[in-house]
C-alpha cells in the first residue's frame, strides 16, 4: 500500500519534471522576470510575455468564485436547513446534472446568452464599447460550471453538523437564522473552505468554455468589461501552431508549467489555512 501510494503521488512530481524539461530551452533566451513581467506576445519575434495571460487567469477565476460562492452557499443552506425532503430530491439531481454537461455546451450558452447581456445591458453603463467577450462573461460561465461542485459539497457538509448543537442554540433563544449564521456556518467553515479550494482548482484549469467567451485578447484586463486570455486558452489555441516557430513549444510548455505551479502553490497554501481553521474550531 505504501509503494502504491508513493507511486500515485510521484505522478505529480513526474508531471512537473516533464513540463520543466520541455520548457527549459526558453530559459536560455529569457529570464524568469522577463517572462513574468513581459506584456508582449510575439512568437515570431521570439518575445513571450506571460503577464497578460496570468492576469487573465486570475481575473476570470476571481470573478467566478465571487459570483458562485454566495449563490452556492445560500442554495446549500436552503437545501440543508429549509427545504423539504421532496424538494431536495428534485433539486439535488438537477444540480448534479449540471456537472455532467460538456464544457463546450456551457461555452455555446455563454456566447448566445451571457455575451449579449454583457454587451447590450451591463457594459454600456460603464464603458463606451464592449464586444461582450470579456473576463466578466468568462467568469459568469465558469461560475455556473463550478456551481454543482460547491452546492453538492457544502450541502453535505451542512448535513454533518450535529442536531444537538442547533437545538442548544435554539433553546437559548436564538432564531433559526441566527443559529445558522453563528453555529452552523462556523462549525462548517473548514468544509466550506475545502469545497471552495476544489472549485478554484477546477476554475484555474477550465479551457474550452472560457476560451469561447473571453475574447482571447493578449492584453492584461483593466476592468471586468475587457477581454482576457487565460493560460489554458493560450495552450489550447496555439498548440497546433507551435512546430513552425522556434521556442514556441517551450513557451507553451512553460505556460502549462506555470499553471501547474499556480494550482500546486494555491492548494498548498489552502491546506495550511485549512489545518489552522480545523485546529481552531476543534479546540
Amino acid at each position: 500500500m505504501l509503494i502504491l501510494s508513493i507511486a500515485s503521488i510521484s505522478f505529480v512530481l513526474l508531471l512537473g519534471i516533464g513540463l520543466y524539461w520541455r520548457a527549459a530551452p526558453l530559459f536560455d533566451n529569457q529570464s524568469l522576470w522577463s517572462l513574468f513581467s513581459g506584456s508582449e506576445w510575439a512568437p515570431s519575434k521570439g518575445k513571450f510575455g506571460f503577464y497578460p495571460f496570468i492576469m487573465g487567469t486570475l481575473w476570470v477565476t476571481c470573478i467566478a468564485i465571487a459570483t458562485a460562492l454566495p449563490l452556492c452557499l445560500l442554495t446549500a443552506i436552503y437545501l440543508a436547513e429549509y427545504a423539504k425532503s421532496s424538494v431536495r430530491k428534485i433539486i439535488l439531481p438537477l444540480v448534479n446534472i449540471l456537472a455532467g454537461i460538456p464544457p463546450v455546451i456551457y461555452g455555446v450558452w455563454g456566447i448566445f446568452f451571457v455575451v449579449p447581456i454583457v454587451r447590450d445591458y451591463l457594459a454600456p453603463g460603464f464603458t463606451e464599447h464592449s464586444s461582450g467577450y470579456t473576463v466578466l462573461a468568462g467568469g459568469v460561465v465558469l461560475a455556473v460550471m463550478i456551481f454543482p461542485i460547491l452546492v453538492s459539497i457544502v450541502s453535505e457538509v451542512l448535513h454533518t453538523i450535529p442536531k444537538e448543537l442547533k437545538d442548544a442554540s435554539l433553546s437559548l433563544g436564538a432564531t433559526k437564522w441566527e443559529t445558522i449564521r453563528k453555529v452552523v456556518l462556523k462549525r462548517a467553515l473548514p468544509g466550506i473552505f475545502a469545497a471552495t479550494v476544489l472549485a478554484v482548482s477546477r476554475a484555474f484549469g477550465e479551457t474550452i468554455a472560457v476560451l469561447m467567451v473571453c475574447g482571447n485578447v493578449p492584453v492584461a484586463p483593466d476592468s471586468v468589461f475587457d477581454g482576457g486570455y487565460p493560460l489554458p486558452a493560450l495552450i489550447a489555441n496555439n498548440f497546433g501552431e507551435m512546430m513552425s516557430i522556434p521556442l514556441y513549444d517551450s513557451a507553451l510548455m512553460f505556460a502549462a508549467l506555470l499553471l501547474f505551479v499556480i494550482i500546486l502553490v494555491f492548494n498548498w497554501i489552502s491546506r495550511i489555512i485549512l489545518n489552522r481553521i480545523e485546529r481552531k474550531y476543534s479546540s
